[in-house]
Formats: C-alpha cells, sequence, structure tokens
C-alpha cells in the first residue's frame, strides 16, 4: 500500500473539510464501502495555482458541504510514492483535481482556473454524472448511445483537458477532439460550445498542422459572440485570459482591421475584469497580464505608457490588500509577471525580493527572479538565482525539479563551465532515492529532460569525457534498483544518445 505522508500541511485542514487520513487504497477502499465517490487533489507546497485553490475554493461553504458527499484525498507531490501515484492516475500538473466513482472508475478531471462557484457547479455535474467524460467522448465520436445531455455537455466543457495527461484523449488528437466536441455541441448549448471551441483554438494554436484545420471564420464569430456578452464571457475566463494573444494571433492576421476591432472590445472587456471586485485577485492580474499580451500582439513587444502604469498600480494594489498566505503565493506571482511583462523588471524583482521572507516557499520566487535576470540579459545573476533556488527547495520531487531547472540555466548560459555543471549533475543525481517510485510522473519528465539536455550540450562542446563521469554517477543510483523492476533500464537510458537507445 502507497502511503500519503504529507511534507507540508493538509489544505483546509481545520476549515470543515475531513481529509482523508490513509494511503490510497484505504481510501477507496472507504469510498467503496461508503458509496461515496472519492476526490483527489494533487498538489504541492509551493504551487501557486494550488495555493489558490486553497485560499478561494477548500473555504468556501458550498464547497465543504458537498466535501461531505465524497472521500476528499490530498497527494502532496513531494509525499512518499507520490510520483508512483501520479503514473497510476496520470496526474502531473499541479494543480489537479480528479473525481472517482467508488469503484476506482474516473469521471472527470476539475479544472482549477474557474471561479468558486463555477467550480461547485462542475463538482456537482460530476458527482450526479452517469456517464463518465470517457464514455461521453467515445459517444460523440461513435455517434451511437443515449445523445448528451445539456448536463452531459457542459461537464464536456468543464473537464480540466490541459491536465487530461492522456487519461481521455491522446496527446495528439487533443485539439482535433476538442473542434469534434465543439462541433457537435447543440448551438443552444452556448456555454458549452463556446468553452469547447476556445479551447480547441488556443490549443491549436501550438500545433500548425491542426491551426490549419481550423474553421477560424466560424471560431472568430464564437469569439465575438462571447466577448460581447458579459455572462458567456466569464464563463470563458481563462481561455480569454491566460490564451489571449494565442487565440487572436491564430484566428487574424498581422496588422489586419479585422484583428484591430477584435483587440479593441477585447481590451474593453479585460479592462473590466482588472478592477472587478468580484473576480479573485489573482484573475484580475490575469486579466491584467491578458491585456498586456494583446498589447504586444502587433507593437513588436511594445507597451503603451497607459498601459504600463494600469499594470504598475494593478500590481501594487494586490500586493496591498493580500494577506492571507495562500493566496499571496499565487497573487505576487501573478503580480511579479504583471510588472515584468509591462516591462517593469526592477520593480518586479522587489515585490519577488520582498516575498522571500513572508513565503512558506520562497524558492518558487527565487527561480522567477532567475528568470528576470535572464530576461535582462544578465547570465551571472540568472545562474545565481537558479542556484539558490535549487539550495532552497524542499522536498524530493521539489528538490530535482528545481535541480533540473538550475541545471538547464547551466548549460544554456555558461556551458563552457564544465566543472560547475558536472557538480550539479553530482549532487543533483546523489539526491535521487534508489525506488521505482523516483522515476515515475514529474521525476520522469524532469529526468528525461534533463538527460537530453546533457546529452546535447555533450555533443555540442565535445564533453564525451565529463557525460561519462555523469553515466557513471548515475549508474550507481540504477544499479541499486531492483533488478527486474522496469524503472531500472528507464534510469539507465537517460544519459544515453537517442540513437544508441
Amino acid at each position: 500500500m502507497l502511503a500519503l505522508a504529507l511534507s507540508g500541511p493538509v489544505p483546509a485542514a481545520a476549515d470543515g473539510i475531513v481529509w482523508f487520513d490513509g494511503d490510497v487504497d484505504a481510501a477507496f477502499a472507504a469510498a467503496k464501502r461508503e458509496r461515496k465517490p472519492l476526490f483527489l487533489f494533487w498538489g504541492a507546497v509551493w504551487c501557486p495555482p494550488c495555493n489558490q485553490v486553497k485560499a478561494t475554493l477548500f473555504n468556501r461553504q458550498d464547497f465543504i458541504a458537498r466535501s461531505r458527499h465524497f472521500i476528499p484525498v490530498y497527494i502532496d507531490g513531494d509525499s512518499p510514492a507520490a510520483q508512483a501515484l501520479g503514473s497510476r492516475f496520470k496526474v502531473s500538473a499541479y494543480p489537479t483535481m480528479v473525481l472517482f466513482r467508488a469503484d476506482g472508475t474516473e469521471i472527470t478531471r476539475l479544472p482549477g482556473a474557474v471561479d468558486g462557484e463555477q467550480y461547485v457547479q462542475a463538482l456537482a455535474l460530476g458527482l450526479r454524472a452517469t456517464r463518465t467524460v470517457a464514455q461521453l467522448v467515445a459517444a460523440v465520436r461513435s455517434g451511437g448511445g443515449p445523445p448528451l445531455t445539456p448536463a452531459d455537455w457542459r461537464m464536456l466543457a468543464y473537464y480540466a483537458w490541459e491536465t487530461d495527461e492522456q487519461a481521455v484523449v491522446a496527446k495528439a488528437e487533443l485539439a482535433s477532439t476538442l473542434a469534434r466536441l465543439a462541433q457537435a455541441c447543440p448551438a443552444r448549448q452556448a456555454v458549452a460550445k463556446s468553452r469547447l471551441t476556445l479551447k480547441a483554438v488556443a490549443l491549436a494554436a501550438q500545433r500548425a498542422d491542426q491551426a490549419l484545420a481550423l474553421d477560424k471564420a466560424a471560431a472568430l464569430t464564437q469569439l465575438h459572440a462571447v466577448l460581447e456578452d458579459q455572462a458567456l464571457a466569464r464563463e470563458n475566463f481563462s481561455a480569454l485570459t491566460d490564451t489571449a494573444a494565442e487565440i487572436a494571433g491564430v484566428l487574424t492576421a498581422a496588422g489586419s482591421a479585422e484583428r484591430a476591432a477584435l483587440l479593441k472590445s477585447w481590451d474593453a472587456l479585460l479592462a473590466r475584469w482588472v478592477t472587478d471586485p468580484t473576480l479573485a485577485r489573482a484573475d484580475r492580474l490575469a486579466a491584467m497580464a491578458a491585456r498586456l499580451a494583446l498589447a504586444k500582439l502587433d507593437g513588436r513587444g511594445e507597451v503603451p505608457a497607459a498601459l504600463t502604469a494600469e499594470a504598475r498600480e494593478a500590481a501594487a494594489r494586490a500586493d496591498r490588500e493580500t494577506t492571507d498566505k495562500y493566496e499571496r503565493q499565487a497573487v505576487v506571482s501573478a503580480a511579479a509577471y504583471v510588472l515584468r511583462e509591462a516591462g517593469l523588471m526592477d520593480e518586479s524583482d522587489a515585490l519577488l525580493k520582498r516575498e522571500l521572507t513572508r513565503s512558506h516557499a520562497p524558492y518558487y520566487f527565487m527561480s522567477a527572479l532567475g528568470s528576470n535576470a535572464r530576461k535582462r540579459g544578465d547570465a551571472a545573476a540568472a545562474i545565481d538565482w537558479y542556484a539558490k533556488a535549487y539550495d532552497a527547495a524542499r522536498g524530493p520531487a521539489t528538490r530535482l525539479q528545481w535541480g533540473a531547472s538550475y541545471l538547464r540555466a547551466l548549460v544554456e548560459l555558461a556551458p563552457e563551465d564544465t566543472v560547475r555543471i558536472e557538480q550539479a549533475v553530482i549532487r543533483v543525481f546523489s539526491e535521487l532515492e534508489p525506488k521505482p517510485e523516483t522515476f515515475h510522473a514529474r521525476n520522469a519528465s524532469a529526468l528525461a529532460a534533463l538527460g537530453r539536455r546533457l546529452v546535447e550540450w555533450s555533443d555540442k562542446h565535445r564533453q564525451a569525457a565529463a557525460l561519462e563521469r555523469m553515466r557513471a554517477q548515475l549508474d550507481d543510483v540504477c544499479r541499486k534498483l531492483p533488478a527486474a523492476v522496469p524503472e531500472r533500464a528507464s534510469c539507465a537510458r537517460l544519459l544515453t544518445p537517442p540513437a544508441a537507445t
């Protein structure tokens, strides 16, 4: 059985949610015994969106009331066996929230980027659902079975597609599948149809082959309808803020009158959201960041002075008003990003540095300082901040992720510093626990990316001898794994050139 010892505090433990105290298999046994669904929250102490969920959702009385109808389980990504559980449930991104039937069948994945009321509604749909999201997608694809109900369409629209991790749809097919769902969704289901359409466009923008297959005219018409309807726009908040530039960029041509008209109406909506007191502070900052992204779309990266001033005020207001430590982890991160994107790098740095003494996970902000220094072109300062972030990081999965980030900065910004790179590799590999669960989920992704980067560095800078020494260090870890487990072979392949695998 896989233990759930937490490396950080259980969220909202004293606020009414009775988080299950025990391992996952025991939680599913309890769900089966009590004939209840199981709600899984996969997160991390440092993660800004996770902290936002703690501050704005888990303390809501309507969510707490609904939590009595399911078994709530929290897995911290740094807890023992957490990464193996990540592979088991196909979860990687923080936060991921999954609703299961008592028998372990996955019903749906719930979105983190919505307001509390929308979230509770999406949760209610999952609790009442007679078919899972996977079954609904299969029904649309096949065209068979009972027709989808309005509740079915809404559950599809509010499914957390960004955290699907191929649980329902293969990654390469995600954009086209969402486009197909949007096309099949009845026009009278305006919320579902618009959410599916805009998510499909945002995903297609990341893949040129799928962007070519878009019905851009229909999608643009849908987008204008959303922008003109305040209620419909709120239902599409995350698409209109988090992926604003991507959507506008794929649906309209640079410098066109069509794009100018779109950006004008879009910015007017975002400007209202920046000061909307019904939105969470992090969401208001997301609206400000979207305004900056749209302003840069046709402006060669330049931001008008008036918008820069508004960005400064939005960041200062959010910093001044936010006192909850969980909320600050999300708000300060968003505010620093807004200042950075507005070109106010020194102010972004100052905000992040002030937060180092207040945050329960300051290493996250150290990494942001490293990103700022890198954007300024100060390689030495960037490497220094990434090193400090790695030094301060806590928890095995977190330390691996931060160590990999430090190494990435080294090989990209100081590739000639072989000694420092080797020392960092030795340190990262020496901290790997020789257990199968070490090579799963986020850990597996971080190690695979690190391995590719080091092999490329070795090839480009003629560092075969250094790579061989790194491989010997890694082999010490691999040999300690049980001989029969597949993770041992995965470990051994990490520093092997692609042609040799």
